[in-house]
């Protein structure tokens, strides 16, 4: 049960708007998106959702369980210095009912997020975002727990191993696999890779450890656009860096969740000149909702719906 994890850790779990949902996908590629946790003390998990008109969330879950959740950002949840924690556990993905997930989603995001109930049409329109509102689960069912105080990566983290429901010997006993190595190739840049270091001082780093599950961490982050690299700052402290796949994901939102910005980059976390440093390979930007009216906020993401609305009705078809 998570309630046998610290205070601190349930509170980040109970009270942060956003955690970091990191999934690995048949490349073993990392993948990192800010998703809103749903902490369930009484099932001992904590629960991330998706909506079916963008399913690879929950799709990779399901293919390959071992999943992470880095709770990093304290942003709206009215904690002063809360620890950084990173969970690494199994994903179980739910679409056996998808209408009880519809509503159950509908009241769990009105409840969390305040600052979205405006946002949402009158109810004789929901229909026709189905790709939206009907929505598959990942139930995370913590394995292992780092937590870093007050978010400081320098400092050794405490590691707790839930799976036993009592701390274990205090190090990793999961066998090592074989690591996808670096993909090479020319780095590209994109012109949001310019946020980097200027909006977004810090992003997270994901990256596949020797165990198999995602380990992310929140760094500092430097660009060098002449070079096409971005440096990670901070000697992170207990984290398993090596050459090999990675992804950078950085976002922010409103303190009540009326806005929100993301995008994520992938590529090859390679040593240069005695620093880590991310070689992009790839941008991929969320679904994002910036400041601004609402329509203008439905005018942004409008090649993105129509899409999604495609894949929701090829999703539904199946079943």
């Amino acid at each position: 049960m998570t309630t046998s994890l610290p205070a601190a850790v349930c509170e980040a779990f109970d009270r942060f708007i956003t955690t970091e949902y990191t999934t690995i996908d048949r490349h073993g590629q990392p993948i990192t998106w800010p998703v809103t946790p749903y902490h369930h003390r009484e099932e001992g998990c904590v629960d991330i959702t998706t909506g079916l008109g963008y399913p690879k969330k929950a799709y990779d879950a399901r293919a390959n369980p071992k999943v992470a959740l880095l709770f990093s950002d304290p942003t709206g949840s009215g904690l002063d210095d809360p620890p950084m924690v990173l969970v690494q556990g199994i994903g179980d993905m739910d679409d056996r009912d998808l209408e009880a997930n519809r509503d159950r989603y509908w009241a769990e995001s009105y409840e969390k997020l305040p600052g979205v109930r405006d946002m949402h049409p009158p109810k004789f329109l929901r229909g026709m975002l189905t790709w939206y509102y009907t929505r598959l689960y990942v139930h995370v069912r913590p394995e292992r727990v780092y937590i870093w105080p007050k978010g400081d990566v320098t400092a050794e983290p405490e590691l707790l191993d839930s799976h036993v429901e009592e701390v274990r010997s205090g190090h990793v006993e999961e066998p090592d696999i074989a690591l996808e190595p670096p993909e090479g190739g020319t780095p590209v840049w994109d012109r949001r890779m310019d946020e980097l270091g200027e909006r977004y001082r810090s992003g997270v780093l994901s990256i596949v450890a020797p165990d198999g599950f995602p380990f992310s961490v929140r760094v500092p982050i430097d660009v060098d656009p002449s070079a096409r690299l971005v440096r990670l700052g901070a000697e992170a402290v207990g984290v398993p860096v090596h050459p090999g796949r990675a992804c950078l994901t950085v976002h922010e939102h409103g303190p009540e969740f009326e806005w929100q910005r993301n995008f994520q980059v992938r590529g090859d976390l390679v040593e240069r000149d005695g620093d880590w440093t991310l070689v992009p390979h790839k941008l991929v930007g969320g679904f994002e909702l910036p400041p601004g009216s609402i329509i203008s906020k439905y005018r942004v993401n409008l090649a993105k719906m129509m899409r999604f609305r495609k894949i929701a009705k090829r999703e539904l078809a199946k079943r």
